[in-house]
């Protein structure tokens, strides 16, 4: 691990100018590829205290031993050179897009004599024009097929070809019609060309002009009672359409565009690019990346553009491309894409109307791909197992920690204090043992507090059932305070030999904390109390992603393609969903609550059978114990209890038009009612009227 001061440039070395900056390992090769507007400024920023630095990289300027630099004139000049270095150089701290050859596209060879239609991948050839690309092969076969009766284009390879011309012979499409046998002279190549041409102009969006074509011949067909041929030119019209409505209109005013998304996390992100044109969505394509280095949204859409356009020129950069966020500073970008293209190319973020509905879209399929990857790569038997042994190595534990239980703290500015428990088995999660718990030693804020008390009640429980009591050792909270997450049945069914259900009966190799060095320590407080001594303890800092440990000053810093920080991630996030979750129901079914909720007792039917009754808490409150005993199913010993529960609640304040203020009584007899608030809407120059409203 080198030190960066050892290779720090002299002051006044580095130019205040655009250029693209090296840096270099021990054995001379290239680690990362930058740019800047000014390299005095850039370089200056990684050769600060390595303390202040983010994790990734820390870790780049420490592996690096040298550092060299380009100057260019202009920003633009510096954005190609730096995507020709990181083609040419691979360095392992860029951002790489992974996939990025494995999509296919419709392609039709126009440099030859006879074009043909195919499939292609892989990297684009002079020549050939490409249309999407789609996410899957048999996409492009079902739009030829379609496409072959209007356009009767060769499809068959090179040897096909030769055969069927050395026999005389066509292949089967130029028996059946859907190729215009060029391979023996049905038509010639020139003729041949054009209609591979007219094919190029279908896909390209220019739809209409064909279509009133055949319509027009069909139509004389007719008149001259050629039915046969009529009919063939209306199968003809029903397939483009059949062909057109594959990719349904999504921009009314026919606009050639491509929209990127991206979608993120600390450790990876996925983006994903709609293809556009002519207002249809004629492809698709996403990427996943490793965030290797510290990077925003801007920078990642940045990346996203070179690795996009880096190689198209023409038609093939569209006049308007869509993203997220704007890449700092957007004019050389923009500039770049302008040059490529050869005319203006408009870069934004949609802000209304149907681009942004599309751009939600195709942010909501970046957000599942994204997804997908990571069930993917967790479902991987051989990557759990790798996972767990990275994690114990960097832990110093005996052995892989085959359960893992991790706890997070969630609240509201103090309300409604809660707390969450999941657990992995083998790298997976098991949900029939999820817990969740509310925070009762104590009110307010503090999560250091909270997570003594979660950790003591877990560990004190787990004690109990050590000593094969099956019941509580305290008394401080009923059974049905821990539940499981979604409704699953608690302890997924699992009984001991006297049938009762084994509620924290397994201990945790390992217990993971959300927080940093100070939630580590009230967990480790935890089980010093309880006597525990063979359950290791560490925390995740959200932040920079560092595991702390208990009695040590610094972090274990995993490396960021770990597959032991990846679990340690999902593992957390899960804790903190099954968290927040519960917070959140629990606030809103105090927002919801009446005085009838604190009656012992008194279930949810009951409640709604009372308030039938009588139309109104405010009449119930006032009736006597025998006309609640009238209410079909409650008794006098319940009608007691609610009597006494509605005599000490405070009574609600009377029904109040929010709109005037005006207070309204409550006629004998009947509930109280406000009326409804004037429908029509509010002026913008009347705060008073405006204030009583959101009140």
């Amino acid at each position: 691990m080198a030190d960066p001061s050892s290779y720090r440039p002299r002051p006044g070395e580095i130019p205040d100018s655009p250029g693209v900056y090296r840096f270099r390992d021990e054995h001379r090769r290239v680690i990362y590829v930058g740019k800047a507007k000014s390299l005095r400024q850039r370089l200056a920023n990684y050769f600060q205290d390595v303390a202040h630095l983010h994790p990734r990289t820390r870790s780049m300027v420490t592996t690096a031993a040298s550092v060299e630099w380009t100057v260019v004139s202009t920003e633009v000049e510096a954005l190609q050179l730096e995507y020709s270095w990181i083609k040419e150089y691979d360095p392992r701290f860029n951002v790489k897009y992974r996939d990025d050859k494995s999509y296919p596209y419709l392609a039709v060879t126009m440099q030859e004599d006879f074009p043909r239609v195919q499939v292609m991948r892989g990297h684009k050839r002079k020549g050939v024009r490409y249309f999407g690309p789609y996410a899957h092969a048999w996409a492009i076969r079902d739009t030829v097929d379609l496409l072959l009766r209007v356009f009767p284009v060769r499809t068959c390879s090179a040897g096909v070809f030769k055969n069927a011309a050395r026999t005389g012979r066509p292949c089967l499409l130029g028996y059946i019609g859907k190729c215009s046998a060029p391979c023996v002279g049905r038509i010639t190549p020139d003729d041949h060309w054009d209609l591979a041409d007219e094919f190029c102009d279908f896909m390209a969006g220019r739809t209409g002009t064909y279509l009133r074509r055949l319509e027009r011949r069909m139509t004389e067909a007719a008149e001259e009672m050629e039915y046969e041929r009529a009919a063939r030119l209306r199968d003809d019209i029903e397939a483009l359409k059949k062909a057109m409505e594959k990719n349904a209109v999504v921009l009314a005013d026919a606009t050639d565009a491509d929209l990127i998304a991206v979608a993120e996390d600390e450790l990876e992100a996925a983006v994903q690019i709609f293809h556009v044109r002519g207002g249809r969505v004629r492809g698709q394509r996403g990427w996943v990346t490793d965030k290797v280095e510290e990077i925003t949204t801007a920078a990642l859409v940045e990346h996203a553009l070179q690795q996009l356009y880096g190689e198209e020129t023409g038609d093939a950069v569209p006049k308007e491309v869509l993203v997220p966020a704007l890449p700092e500073p957007v004019e050389p970008v923009q500039e770049w894409l302008t040059e490529r293209r050869g005319s203006a190319v408009s870069l934004r973020i949609p802000q209304r109307g149907d681009k942004r509905a599309l751009m939600e879209t195709v942010q909501r399929n970046a957000q599942q791909a994204l997804v997908l990857h990571k069930t993917k790569r967790a479902s991987d038997l051989t990557t759990r197992s790798r996972a767990l042994e990275e994690i114990a190595e960097a832990l110093g534990l005996d052995s892989a920690p085959l359960r893992v239980e991790c706890y997070d703290i969630s609240h509201l500015q103090g309300d409604d204090v809660v707390a969450s428990m999941v657990v992995f088995e083998d790298g997976l999660a098991r949900k029939s043992e999820y817990r969740r718990f509310q925070i009762k030693g104590f009110r307010g804020q503090d999560d250091v507090r909270s997570m003594h008390e979660v950790i003591t009640r877990r560990f004190r429980r787990y004690l109990a059932e050590k000593e094969r009591t099956g019941e509580w050792a305290d008394g401080d909270e009923p059974p049905g305070d821990d539940v499981v997450d979604d409704g699953e049945l608690k302890d997924g069914g699992l009984k001991d030999e006297d049938g009762r259900p084994k509620r924290f009966a397994y201990p945790p190799q390992l217990v993971v904390v959300d927080g940093g060095q100070p939630q580590v320590a009230a967990a480790q407080r935890a089980l010093d109390e309880l006597g525990i001594d063979d359950i290791a303890v560490c925390g995740l800092a959200k932040r920079l992603e560092e595991v702390w440990l208990p009695r040590e000053d610094d972090p274990v810093v995993l490396p960021r393609t770990s597959e032991g920080l990846y679990l340690l991630q999902r593992v957390r996030d899960e804790a903190h969903r099954f968290a927040i979750t519960y917070q959140r129901t629990k606030r809103a079914k105090r927002l919801r609550a009446g005085p009838l909720d604190d009656v012992p007792g008194l279930g949810e039917s009951r409640k709604q059978a009372l308030i039938k009754h009588f139309g109104s808490v405010k009449r119930l409150r006032s009736a006597t114990v025998d006309q609640i005993c009238e209410v079909p199913g409650i008794g006098r010993k319940t009608a007691e209890t609610v009597a006494v529960a509605l005599a000490g609640a405070t009574p609600a304040g009377p029904a109040v038009n929010t709109a005037t203020g005006e207070i309204m009584e409550e006629p004998d007899g009947a509930p109280a009612t406000a009326p409804e608030a004037p429908t029509e809407p509010v002026a913008a120059g009347d705060p008073e009227r405006r204030r009583g409203q959101e009140r």
